[in-house]
């Protein structure tokens, strides 16, 4: 499959900003190509891998562009998909953002790459009742190769943020790779009180400044000021209270620090280049979940093995995950619907595999068997950053006001600081 002397190589599609190309350099594969459509983020591409082949559109891409590679990663839009966007506006796999997966189909079906990475939101698997998830696996089932996922939390594997996200993996007539890249022998762990991670205040000697234990998931719209969003994570002070600073998003997601802190021309307009990292970072991969991945991927296809002659069952019993009582058994072929629907509901668990026709799901651990665990306070910048940073005193009103029709309850460092901001200025 892949020679021991040779490096590991793949092309990154939807690269972003180039987070599963740094995690998997980061263990060993080399990168040969990427395909990133967004301005801001290519830019950041070729300034870290400036001697790198590249395309910037997906749907006129040229074949013969794309070099041979042993994996291709990336992650298609996730906006149709996303719980965010409510059941309005969520056009799933026929949007014009997440439907970008089906050119990006037609180059595997062309190519066959051996192995494909491909990370989305968890919305993915109920969008359109579950039946575009059965697409992508009737999909790429269909062009021979073992395809199985995962929903991993970035919290359980070295990133201070509550992040889910659903993770595929997918070899051609491997599904033992498949499994082994997702998946320990061991059960995956199931923390205990995961909210007390939302409620544990640390704070840092040098500015004051204190955080929750864990941070709540980075979103593209993060470095918005608003008077309304609570639900976001904040820095508080004594009487001040700020959102995260690009830096400080960087660490979250597992990027070096001034990943995205790029000199860009200018144009008519100056460039907001804070709200661009900030867009950038939020719709990037956390980089310390495709480490974990990369590093069971690499052992595994530098193994050399073709795929074992055991029964599917006996494969999966190596995994204990998939002894789990939720598990279920189907045929991907009968979750199909003649009329081409959606009426019928799929509800898909957080994990499973799906082996030619045959599909089984579990509801899977967002952990791995040993949780990394991290603190946001260490990605907190140890000086006092802008004041462009901190909200004001208008806002912190109209943050409070949300909270208490919705009948929420704050992280307690920041009810206190915005009550005092609030009181300083004699905001009514």
């Amino acid at each position: 499959m892949v020679s021991t002397k040779n490096k590991i190589t793949f092309n990154s599609f939807f690269a972003g900003i180039g987070g599963f190309d740094l995690a998997l350099e980061s263990e060993g594969f080399h990168s040969k190509f990427f395909c990133e459509k967004n301005d801001f983020c290519r830019q950041i591409l070729t300034s870290h891998w400036p001697n790198h082949k590249y395309s910037d559109d997906i749907t006129t891409i040229d074949l013969n562009e794309i070099p041979q590679a042993d994996v291709w990663c990336g992650g298609f839009p996730c906006q149709d998909v996303s719980v965010a966007r409510g059941n309005k506006g969520r056009d799933g796999l026929k949007g014009k953002n997440s439907g970008l997966f089906f050119p990006f189909a037609e180059l595997i079906k062309e190519k066959k790459p051996k192995t494909l990475l491909i990370e989305n939101v968890t919305g993915l698997l109920s969008s359109h009742n579950g039946q575009d998830f059965r697409i992508i696996l009737e999909t790429l089932s269909g062009m021979g190769y073992s395809v199985a996922w995962r929903v991993m939390n970035s919290r359980y594997f070295g990133a201070p943020q509550s992040r889910p996200r659903v993770f595929i993996c997918a070899v051609l007539n491997n599904s033992n790779i498949a499994l082994s890249s997702l998946y320990e022998k061991k059960k995956g762990s199931k923390p205990a009180n995961q909210r007390k991670g939302f409620l544990t205040p640390y704070k840092c000697e040098e500015s004051g400044a204190t955080v929750a234990e864990v941070s709540y998931c980075l979103a593209a719209t993060s470095g918005r000021h608003t008077g309304t969003d609570w639900s976001r994570t904040y820095v508080s002070y004594d009487a001040e209270v700020r959102r995260l600073t690009p830096l400080e998003c960087e660490g979250l997601q597992g990027f070096p620090e001034g990943w995205t802190s790029i000199t860009c021309p200018k144009s008519d307009k100056e460039l907001d280049l804070d709200a661009q990292r900030y867009q950038a970072l939020g719709n990037a991969v956390a980089v310390p979940v495709v480490k974990w991945i990369a590093k069971r991927l690499k052992k595994e296809l530098e193994k050399n093995k073709v795929n074992s002659l055991k029964s599917e069952d006996k494969i999966l019993s190596n995994f204990e995950d998939f002894k789990d009582s939720s598990r279920r058994h189907m045929k991907l072929s009968e979750l199909h619907l003649p009329t081409n629907t959606d009426d019928s509901k799929l509800k898909w668990q957080t994990g499973g595999i799906v082996i030619g026709d045959e599909c089984w799901d579990v509801k899977a651990p967002e952990a791995p068997s040993q949780p990394i665990h991290t603190k946001l306070i260490d990605v907190i910048q140890k000086d006092y950053p802008s004041d462009k940073y901190f909200i004001s005193s208008n806002a912190a009103v109209g943050i409070i006001r949300r909270v208490v029709s919705q009948n929420r309850t704050l992280f307690g460092p920041m009810q206190k600081a915005l009550e005092n901001l609030i009181e300083s200025k004699n905001v009514a």
